[in-house]
């Protein structure tokens, strides 16, 4: 009996010259915290590793922190929703070509009680201003995330500069979606989200949504690959089937099948054509 478990023991052990153990076949993707703390890698990416073979490990950072990983080189992949540091990203050499993949919506989340009396608008820039005017707390991710860079933008676009009320109204968290959406739960504050993670996020408490529908709040997704002439370690043909796939039909579908409650969270359009410069 000892002697047959020793045998079976070291023909597993056993690893024959010039044969090279098994190893996983992964790309790495350097991606925003929304598309992670909503659930939709969870949802699309066993099916592209089902299809391919290839497994997906991914970095969830704000989407400024995500290109700075893929300028590093330590990804493969750039998968985030700030198209203007997207495209600064490709006209510096470190990626690309960019191309859209989905896009969904933000929305101002706020207290029930409402003390800037924003419920109902359509009107961001309206919206902005009331919450500066009623020194009503507000919580920034302060994160160079995507959705950071878009609140601010929203915020210049109403004319008021936040920067005023640092450390007063206007917070700063320097945290993901998720974190951001629990202090603004237990500080009730007003905060912008992405409509997908706040679909997701179950620690509400007293938030609901206030404004939403307004153009502005458009929140458009973007993927690329690393550039190779930069970081020749790359790996560039699964990072482009991973780019191919989820442009592609069945990639697309992936995305559009996900939902919470009924309600879809993304909506796909690799289809549309980029515009020209």
């Amino acid at each position: 009996m000892f002697r047959r478990l020793f045998l079976a023991a070291a023909a597993a052990a056993l690893v024959l010259p010039g044969i090279p153990a098994a190893q996983e076949r992964f790309i790495t993707v350097a991606s925003t915290t929304s598309t992670e703390q909503s659930g939709l890698f969870r949802h699309i990416l066993p099916i592209f590793t089902a299809e391919t073979g290839i497994t997906v490990r991914v970095v969830a950072l704000g989407t400024g922190q995500a290109l700075d990983v893929g300028r590093r080189g330590d990804a493969d992949v750039v998968f985030v929703h700030d198209r203007v540091a997207e495209e600064r990203f490709v006209a510096e050499g470190f990626g690309g070509p960019r191309r859209h993949v989905m896009f969904n919506d933000f929305v101002v989340v706020g207290p029930a009680a409402d003390p800037a009396r924003v419920n109902g608008l359509r009107d961001t820039n309206d919206a902005l201003r009331r919450i500066a005017e009623a020194r009503a707390a507000f919580v920034s991710r302060g994160d160079r995330s995507g959705t950071h860079a878009a609140e601010l933008r929203l915020w210049q676009l109403a004319g008021v500069d936040p920067a005023a009320g640092r450390g007063q109204w206007y917070r700063e968290v320097g945290q993901g979606m998720g974190p951001a959406l629990n202090t603004a739960a237990a500080q009730n504050a007003y905060i912008l989200s992405d409509r997908g993670t706040w679909l997701s996020f179950r620690n509400r408490q007293d938030l609901r949504i206030v404004v939403e529908g307004d153009a502005r709040l458009f929140n458009q997704y973007g993927v690329m690959l690393v550039n190779p002439q930069r970081h020749p370690h790359v790996k560039v043909a699964d990072g482009q089937r991973f780019i191919d796939w989820i442009l592609s039909p069945a990639g697309q579908r992936a995305i559009a099948s996900y939902q919470i409650n009924g309600e879809q969270l993304f909506f796909p359009n690799a289809a549309r054509p980029e515009p020209s410069a």
